[in-house]
């Protein structure tokens, strides 16, 4: 009579539960092992528990050496995944970039009046307007750019005339203050000058009282008629 078959669902009992876990367990890591042998091939095996307790097997001297070349193996091919295709999204947008510059190159020409062979009637007419819409729209930039430069002109004159006022008006009140300090002072001046005779008169009068004539005579006189200092008097003489 054979083994009936086992239904796969999680098994609610826990002791029946780990039992199983560990004889599967077993089992699993056994066959990892003889994989290993009989195939030559690099295993490794990570198991962990409900309790989150870690089993593990690996061939190699290492199973962190397995799982780098793991690492290696998936993300290398991945990254050239990526690589590919952003190549081809990358050139895809170059081809698309260069379609539209060469249609700005040939629109360009055809604006500076070259190439027109191939054109038809109605192609040139639409040519035509094209530019004069264009003649128009630069006309009217121009003539705005330069009213504005014009109205900026404007206020800076208005500025300058102001500051040129109130200039004058501090040029003019100070004029008047000194012509008023001036006016003020005139008084005293035309005393003096209108009365110079009076001025010289009383003048003289001091002058004629410091300084007599006949006096100074007199000094003079009486130092003449002193003997010098090595001549001796007549009566000293006569003894």
């Amino acid at each position: 009579m054979g083994r009936g078959k086992v239904e796969l669902k999680k098994i609610e009992n826990k002791i029946n539960r780990q039992v199983t876990f560990t004889k599967r367990r077993n089992g699993l890591l056994k066959k990892a092992y003889e994989l290993s042998i009989l195939c030559d091939a690099e295993v490794a095996l990570i198991v962990f528990s409900t309790g989150g307790k870690l089993y593990e097997f690996s061939s190699s001297s290492s199973i962190a050496k397995t799982l780098e070349r793991y690492q290696r193996h998936s993300y290398g091919a991945l990254a050239a995944s990526h690589h590919l295709k952003d190549t081809e999204k990358w050139y895809e947008e170059y081809l698309k970039l260069k379609e539209e510059v060469e249609g700005l190159q040939h629109s360009q020409r055809r604006i500076l009046g070259e190439e027109l062979e191939d054109l038809e009637t109605k192609e040139l007419d639409q040519l035509e307007i094209q530019l004069e819409t264009s003649l128009k729209q630069i006309r009217f930039t121009k003539n705005q750019t330069v009213f504005d430069q014009l109205s900026e002109l404007k206020k800076k004159e208005e500025l300058l005339l102001e500051t040129n006022q109130a200039l004058r008006r501090k040029l003019e009140e100070s004029s008047a203050g000194l012509h008023s300090s001036w006016e003020a002072s005139e008084p005293n001046n035309l005393h003096y000058c209108g009365q110079p005779e009076a001025f010289l008169q009383g003048n003289n009068i001091a002058l004629e009282n410091s300084y007599n004539p006949a006096e100074v005579s007199n000094q003079e006189n009486a130092i003449n008629s002193e003997p010098e200092g090595n001549e001796l008097p007549s009566h000293w003489m006569m003894l």
